[in-house]
């Protein structure tokens, strides 16, 4: 082998593969294609994109897809739950909105788990 493989780009690991048209990396579990990676380093902006691959904004509407647990509430926010006004921040362990959901108050959700309104 005489090429290189790129660092994760979650969790900087030297140990990534590839899988078909994929690289993988066995020690966080993200996969990215090697293509968006070359691309990466070209655009200035981080761009985040909802569950089913809508690109995000400041100042957007979301909604909740799945049912999240919410740590100290005995419901926690029920799938459908529309959030207004989201900020797009470079959080912590891939929260990257942080918004304020009606009920709960300030807090930081994945984009994994919005779709765009």
């Amino acid at each position: 082998m005489s090429e290189t493989l790129p660092l994760c780009p979650q969790c900087s690991s030297a140990y990534t593969y590839e899988m078909g048209a994929l690289l993988v990396c066995p020690e966080c579990g993200h996969e990215w294609s090697p293509a968006a990676d070359d691309t990466a380093p070209h655009s200035g902006d981080k761009v985040v994109k909802d569950s089913v691959g809508n690109v995000l904004a400041d100042g957007d509407t979301v909604t909740v897809v799945k049912t999240l647990k919410v740590k100290g509430s005995p419901t926690g926010i029920k799938a459908g739950t529309k959030v207004r006004n989201i900020r797009l921040v470079d959080g912590v362990d891939g929260h990257d909105i942080d918004c304020k959901v009606d009920g709960f108050g300030p807090m930081q959700l994945k984009s994994s788990v919005v779709k765009k309104a």
